[in-house]
């Protein structure tokens, strides 16, 4: 029987949950093809099965976390399954099959199969938590709508003080309160979600973080993609969008401030003499920020044609580990979904990250005597006040606001 197990991944990612399996119990694979999903903290990824046969064994169920090294699944290479029949099981849900003892000399077996057929289907990482924290499964609610009991259950379970538990009303989603009256549902935080979470929080108490704001006249950007956004696309198939502008800005202004472009590691600073800028992209399972390599030495039609492939890899969930790692600055856009104002958070070990918001027209004095209209942005600067002074922050900020209104320099600063 040859054991599928969990790749090495990468130098920081040790373990993962069971997103999906791709191949049921019982069905055929060959050698390459995809047995199961493992979602990461940073990607998704599909291990494949170095065996050709039968697909026998589903060590752990969807939703269930497993360790680099980890034998999950098992292929039996004569291709003969040894499974039992799970013609009941649906789709891409392994059961997990309850091992029947040996009984005594004289016992009787009707017993013993009756009270098998009482114990509640659990997957064997749910039973051993169970076990441990001296829980009886028959108590805890199942989520699965087939009624198996899988390790998460376990965990979120608290045994009831009282006799006024809530009850489950829709299998693994509502619940009723307390008082019957107001209903809440339970989801389960995805991993990246739950990574997420944890980098903000880290960066937060790690980090001395501090924001300063300006504003930017865009008429002249504007102005300068409306005469060229055509003959632009026609060149290079791709459209002529604000990040290139933006990207560019932050390279030369970067250039100019090198402590923005270092990282903080122990006692030293590591000050980096390459340009590698990550774009926060919106994705469905949460927040990624993958990275434009050596924007410095890119153009403007590059950049805009990585910007365009990385997203369309985040939004479909193609992205590699290295697309994500070895920023050295990044930026996101709010104003895309509207925010006229926020304070991005550092996406450590970053110390600098640039928001951009929504182009709003503004009353702008331009002299005394008159006031006109102007596509306005505020733009944000978060950055680590530990390694970044405000002085160099706000001219930071400055510079790329100078740059921004006036494009054409872009092309010998950028």
């Amino acid at each position: 029987m040859a054991e599928i197990k969990v790749p090495e991944l990468a130098e920081s990612i040790s373990e993962g949950t069971i997103a999906k399996w791709l191949k049921n119990i019982g069905e055929h694979v060959e050698k390459g093809d995809y047995l199961v999903e493992l979602e990461t903290d940073k990607v998704n990824i599909e291990i494949i099965s170095d065996f050709s046969g039968t697909l026998t064994e589903q060590k752990f169920a969807e939703g269930e976390t497993v360790q680099v090294g980890e034998t999950i699944a098992a292929v039996d290479e004569s291709g003969q399954s040894t499974t039992v029949n799970t013609t009941e099981q649906k789709p891409s849900e392994p059961i997990a099959h309850t091992p029947i003892q040996p009984t005594a000399a004289g016992a009787d077996t009707k017993e013993n199969k009756e009270e098998l057929a009482s114990r509640p289907i659990a997957s064997p990482a749910a039973r051993r938590l169970a076990r441990e924290k001296g829980l009886n499964l028959n108590d805890i609610p199942a989520v699965d709508p087939l009624g198996r009991i899988r390790k998460q259950d376990v965990s979120s379970y608290q045994q009831p003080a009282q006799n006024n538990t809530p009850k489950v009303e829709k299998a693994g989603e509502m619940v009723s309160s307390q008082n019957d009256t107001k209903p809440i549902f339970y989801e389960r935080m995805s991993r990246r979600r739950q990574t997420i979470a944890k980098r903000l929080v880290e960066v937060q108490q790690t980090a001395a973080m501090l924001t300063t704001f300006n504003e930017i006249d865009m008429t002249a950007v504007m102005d300068l993609r409306k005469r060229r956004k055509d003959k632009f696309f026609e060149e290079h198939d791709v459209r002529l969008g604000f990040m290139s502008f933006f990207t560019k800005a932050v390279v030369a202004a970067l250039k100019k401030f090198p402590y923005l472009n270092a990282e903080i590691q122990g006692d030293q600073l590591l000050v980096k003499k390459f340009y590698d800028i990550g774009i926060a992209v919106a994705a469905e399972e949460g927040l990624v920020v993958p990275v434009v390599r050596d924007a410095d030495r890119k153009s403007f039609a590059e950049i805009e044609m990585d910007i365009m492939q990385v997203a369309e890899k985040a939004r479909t969930n193609k992205l590699s580990l290295n697309d994500l790692q070895g920023g050295t600055f990044s930026i996101t856009n709010g104003g895309v979904f509207g925010s006229l104002l926020s304070t991005p958070i550092l996406n450590g070990p970053q110390v600098g990250i640039l928001g951009m918001h929504k182009i709003q027209l503004r009353p702008v004095a331009i002299d005394k005597e008159k006031t006109e209209n102007r596509p306005m942005m505020y733009v944000a600067l978060s950055y680590d006040h530990r390694i970044v002074d405000g002085k160099e922050a706000v001219s930071f900020l400055s510079k790329i606001k100078e740059m921004l209104e006036d494009p054409e320099s872009l092309l010998l600063e950028g």
